[in-house]
């Protein structure tokens, strides 16, 4: 098989700033403290390589702030990659986890990084080959990707209560809401949990995502988990710390209802504690985040070991992990939901790397389910329009 090897990787540093200042979207510490900066503007890094047979391959690094420090990080590992063959991206992936392996670089901006090259490089190798990624990560397990919106966030009720039956309306047979901001008074949290139950009816399925509102407080965590259960949630989603395993495994225990988390997670390595320890039962990477479609796969295989299912997050990233992680979802086995975003933090300012950036959208829905799109590759054609307007760096 000829070769084709990498010429050119150029990052891209995208952000959107809000034009005005709004509340925390989502549970977070010190929300009052921190909004303004982590929630002031919509924010990614893409990664773009060339190859020498004139393909390109497009992947995103998930990044919540500092886009450039992502972009900085790409550009010091481009040499290793020029040259390269983009169908040996497994080994590529050990080059590039290698180079920081021992300053202990295994999460946070440095995994990040990796990620947007290595679903590049996928890109690039599926296009290669003149099929969609999926065909390439061994085929196709599903026609369709069950799907579920998300989410219903802080705003008043008659509004969250409108927004929950348009989605139904629309066929989404799942949702998922927010909570977390009564850390003294749960019972606000149940109570619009309850409503919005009592407005979808019980043929809708509901989850609960707290966004590991209750840090260290297994106790709290267990009450409201208690409630949750009554009010047949599916499953409650980073209930605690992202690095309190013990406390998960506690919740695991306890509930009849499902602990999900994952989204704040690094690589098969993290992967392995939660599920060796008992901690979750949906498990839930960003394809952009946890290292690429390399590890995720690892990741997949780790959890299909322990009979865990996989639900991939998408949260607050652009079309081009969308792309991606629909392509990635259908080629699992153990897949079982997807994470359909359909609120942005600004309702007055919608995201338009999410919306806009694709010439043609990623995202395509039916029925109660994402429907595939049959494209080289991830699918994904950069509107350079948009990118131009939206580039910092």
């Amino acid at each position: 098989m000829k070769r084709n090897r990498i010429t050119k990787v150029e990052p891209v540093s995208l952000y959107v700033p809000l034009k005005e200042k709004i509340d925390a979207p989502i549970s977070v510490p010190h929300a009052a403290a921190l909004a303004d900066v982590i929630f002031s503007g919509y924010r990614t890094t893409l990664v773009r390589i060339q190859t020498e047979e004139g393909i390109a391959g497009v992947g995103e690094c998930m990044v919540r702030l500092a886009p450039t420090a992502t972009l900085d990080i790409v550009r010091d590992l481009a040499p290793i990659l020029i040259g390269r063959d983009v169908l040996d991206r497994e080994a590529i992936w050990e080059l590039l986890y290698g180079t920081m392996m021992n300053r202990g670089h295994s999460r946070g901006f440095y995994t990040e990084a990796i990620s947007g090259i290595d679903i590049a490089i996928w890109d690039c190798a599926a296009k290669t080959l003149g099929v969609p990624l999926y065909t390439l990560l061994g085929g196709r397990h599903h026609e369709k990707l069950k799907a579920y919106a998300s989410s219903l966030r802080f705003r008043e009720m008659d509004i969250v209560i409108a927004q929950a039956l348009d989605f139904k309306k629309r066929g989404y047979r799942s949702m998922k809401i927010k909570i977390g901001r009564n850390l003294e008074h749960p019972e606000a949290d149940i109570a619009f949990v309850r409503a919005i139950r009592e407005a979808v009816g019980d043929d809708v399925q509901l989850m609960v995502d707290a966004n590991c509102a209750y840090g260290d407080d297994v106790a709290t965590a267990l009450r409201v988990g208690r409630a949750l259960q009554d009010l047949d949630i599916y499953w409650f989603e980073e209930p605690l710390s992202p690095d309190h395993i013990d406390g998960n495994a506690q919740l695991a225990a306890a509930l009849d209802i499902r602990i999900a988390l994952g989204e704040a997670d690094f690589m098969c390595y993290g992967a392995r504690e939660f599920l060796a320890r008992r901690a979750v039962d949906v498990f839930q990477p960003n394809i952009s985040r946890t290292g690429g479609i390399t590890e995720a796969r690892r990741i997949a295989a780790l959890c299909q070991a322990h009979h865990i299912p996989y639900a991939p997050h998408t949260g607050s990233c652009s079309a081009v992990c969308l792309a991606a992680t629909l392509q990635f979802a259908v080629a699992l086995p153990n897949f079982l939901i997807f994470e359909s975003m359909q609120s942005d933090w600004s309702k007055a300012q919608p995201n338009p790397l999410r919306h806009d950036l694709l010439r043609e959208p990623a995202e395509v829905f039916q029925d109660g389910c994402m429907v595939i799109q049959e494209r080289p590759g991830i699918g994904a054609e950069l509107n350079e329009d948009v990118v131009d307007k939206w580039r910092i760096a």
